[in-house]
Parts: C-alpha cells; structure tokens; sequence
C-alpha cells in the first residue's frame, strides 16, 4: 500500500510527543524511548489554555476523553501538529472536521475495552435487580439483623428481557455474556446485524426503538455520543419504561436526561440505575449518591491493568506508522485526511 503522506523530517530526529494524562508506567517509558515525548506525571488534566500551548508546540497530540478539543483549539495549533493519537476509542471529544480540514490525522484505539467494559455493564444488569448495593450498604452500616425470607427481596434475571442500545462491538460482548444468565436479549441498532451473528448471541431485532425501550426489563446503553444520540433517554422514552425495570449506561453520560432519570427513579416507576458515567463528570448528582438502589461507579468500564496497556501500545503504533509515512492501523475519518 503506498504511503497516505510524505514521512515527516523532526529537528531532534523524532516526533515531540506531547501526553495529555498519566499512562501506565511501561507506556510511558516506552513512548519515552521512541519519541520526544513530555509525560503529563502529576496526572491533573490540562486546562483549555495548557492545551492550546501544546498543540502550538509539539507533532503529535496523545489526548484521552477528558481532553475536548474543539474547532478553535485546532484553528490555533501549529503547522507543526500532524498527528492527534487518541488514547480511547470514542472521538467525540475531538473536532474531527476541523482536524481534517486543517489535514491532522486522527487514530484511536478501538476495540481494546470491549470486553472490559461489557464486564462493567453486566455488573450492573446483574446488581440492580438483585439490590446489591443496598445490601452492601445494609451491612456496612451495621443493620443486617441476619437472613429473612422476605429480606431484601429482588428480581432474578432469567426469563427477562434485556434491551440492547446499541449493537457494536460492546453490545454484542455484552449479548454474549447476557444468555449465560438466561436472558432474553433484543436489540436496537441503526443497522441490523447480519443474521448469522444474531443467531451466534441469540439476540433478537427490534426495528423500533421506543419498542424496545417499552418491552425491556433492563435496558443498558451501548451507542457513541452524536447529536442524535445526545438525550436519547429523554423524559419521554423513560415514561416508556416497565414499571420496576433498571437502567444501565456505561456508554456516555450525556445519552441520558439526567432530571428525567431521577424522577423516574424517586417516583418508584424505575427499580434501579447503574452508572458508570455522568454528564458533567468528575460531578455526580447527590440525587443519584442517595438513592438506595443506583449503583454509581467511577468511570471504570475501562479501567484495567491489561486494557490500559494494549491502549498505550495502539497509540505508540498510531504514532511510528505515521511517522514512517505510512498509514496508520486505526487512522479516522480517512476519506477527508486523504
């Protein structure tokens, strides 16, 4: 395949690499051997200003989802930026318009944190029903008064229908993980899967998805954030709801309206939430920290030794093929760079 773009010549021979937030330490070291590289050590996720200066003075931008660069941030960087090497697989932070009008590339790291977020979505298909964080908080402040036959009381997951939003790769390792409980798994999807795939996880289609919303015991949350999905679960959709279902997302907080979710939740219509992301993080709404059955994580999904690290390791491939001059595995929105 020929080379998408001329191999670019850097004054000390290697690309200066700028790192937005603290990888893990054989990451770093490793992108430090190849690369010019300045190491974000102190982990505090740089201001608007701190990354305009470095997109003014490096080749390569590492940002992570905590960083959103924006139309006027890319308009304001060097001739010297080239390259934005995405340590994640979601994009939307990033104007990737902009970026290709200004003819810097952008990679990510897709499908590194599938199965580690599917993990996290299924703790939360799991733990919702069964109250697990209500029973944790029983015991820890001292009140379980021992075993009862009506204590506690939650819904099994056999038999159930899990709603999937969503049908990439996280949804389908989350159907997959689904059927082992006896779930009854059916989907939305822009497009539908292709049959064979369906009948492998044993999930069923649904065109509709107010339908599916209507029909799901638990609904969990696997689409990217666009314009249309912004909102998505909106008052509306929620009334649309089960009596007694749950609410999964460990996709993005801002699919979800918030206020809405959390009426549905003090009303008594929705049984229990798991969340794992908010729409305006590190913030969450003390409404949600008091209900007894919202399990509210950390922005975890992700969040593993192994996946951390195969994620540093695209990244650092992004950056040599692209400073070899060659096309990177995982480049974005190839058709407008080229």
């Amino acid at each position: 395949m020929a080379a998408p773009h001329t191999p670019p010549n850097f004054p000390s021979g290697k690309p200066k690499v700028v790192v937005t937030r603290h990888l893990i330490p054989s990451v770093e070291a490793r992108m430090s051997e190849l690369y010019e590289t300045l190491l974000n050590t102190e982990d505090k996720p740089m201001s608007r200003e701190e990354l305009v200066a470095a997109m003014q003075d490096c080749d390569v931008l590492v940002p992570t989802v905590t960083d959103t660069i924006d139309a006027e941030m890319i308009a304001a960087a060097s001739e010297r930026l080239k390259l934005i090497a995405n340590f994640g697989a979601g994009t939307e932070h990033i104007d990737l318009e902009a970026a290709a009008k200004r003819q810097i590339m952008v990679t990510n790291t897709p499908g590194v944190f599938t199965d580690d977020t599917a993990d996290i979505a299924m703790a939360g298909i799991i733990g919702v029903p069964r109250r697990i964080r209500e029973g944790t908080a029983l015991v820890r402040r001292g009140e379980w008064t021992g075993w009862a036959p009506s204590g506690l009381l939650g819904r099994k997951l056999g038999g159930k229908v899990l709603g999937i939003v969503g049908m990439g790769r996280i949804g389908q390792a989350v159907a997959h993980r689904a059927r082992a409980f006896g779930l009854e798994v059916a989907y939305y999807n822009r497009k539908r899967v292709p049959e064979a795939l369906e009948r492998m996880l044993g999930a069923r289609h649904v065109p509709d998805l107010d339908e599916l919303v209507a029909e799901a015991d638990i609904l969990t949350l696997h689409c990217p954030l666009t314009e249309e999905t912004r909102g998505l679960m909106d008052e509306r959709r929620i009334g649309l709801m089960k009596e007694g279902s749950s609410l999964i997302n460990t996709a993005r907080g801002e699919l979800i309206d918030q206020d809405a979710l959390i009426a549905a939740l003090y009303s008594g219509k929705l049984a229990g939430a798991g969340l794992d992301v908010y729409p305006d993080e590190p913030n969450v709404d003390e409404r949600l920290l008091k209900h007894p059955n919202v399990m509210t994580l950390p922005h975890i999904g992700s969040a593993t030794a192994e996946g951390r690290e195969a994620s540093g390791e695209k990244v650092i491939a992004n950056i040599r093929f692209w400073a070899d001059g060659h096309r990177p595995p995982d480049q974005v929105l190839t058709a407008l760079i080229d």
